[in-house]
């Protein structure tokens, strides 16, 4: 690289500068870095608990509807979920984090009332009932999982980026930046050494 650099006080300014600017980028880069980084740690963190729940929902739930089965009977059960007036949706938006967009999941109708069951308060069931707020809080869970697994997932995609482009600017651009800037100092002071050996031999005749 040093030698298409053309060793002049002006070249070595702007030189000084990039470098300048390049440090003041790779500093900012470390630090999204870092702070990508602590985001994904503790929300990794969130993400083996929220695991742990789900799963232990999701054996509630399965003991609970086995339950409402063996004494309601699989037709009631069939027949309440039927009855629902109201289904789950999920929207998803977008958020920012450090410059990251990632999901924002937001569930809707994940959980119902005894109106909304549409079996009333006289024609229901108990065991009914806690199958079905089992079952709503087991979706409730899926979709917060799912969401914070999208989040992680795209927060490692920008934190591998950006580690690349950190150690490019570390190991790449920088030294051979610097590399040139002390090419164009010494050409400089050789070139000056040269000036002045001249000029001491041109008075000496």
């Amino acid at each position: 690289m040093a030698l298409d650099i053309k060793p002049t006080r002006s070249e070595l300014i702007n030189l000084k500068r990039r470098i300048k600017q390049t440090e003041n980028g790779y500093n900012l880069l470390k630090m999204k870095r870092d702070g990508l980084f602590h985001e994904f740690r503790t929300l990794l963190s969130e993400m083996i608990s929220a695991r742990e729940e789900l799963v232990g929902t999701y054996r509630d739930a399965v003991q609970s509807i086995s339950l409402a089965s063996a004494i309601e009977g699989g037709l009631a059960v069939k027949s309440a979920a039927i009855a629902i007036s109201r289904h789950p949706e999920v929207t998803v938006t977008r958020r920012n984090i450090m410059g990251v967009v990632v999901p924002n999941v937001v569930g809707i109708n994940l959980t119902t009332t005894i109106d909304e069951r549409g079996t009333g308060l006289i024609g229901g069931s108990a065991y009914i009932d806690e199958a079905s707020d089992a079952y709503s809080s087991l979706v409730v869970k899926i979709v917060k999982a799912a969401e914070m697994e999208a989040t992680l997932k795209r927060l490692l995609v920008e934190i591998e980026a950006t580690k690349r482009r950190v150690n490019a600017l570390e190991y790449v651009v920088i030294p051979q930046m610097e590399e040139a800037r002390n090419f164009i100092q010494l050409r400089l002071e050789e070139m000056e050494r040269e000036e002045t050996f001249r000029l001491k031999r041109f008075k000496n005749k």
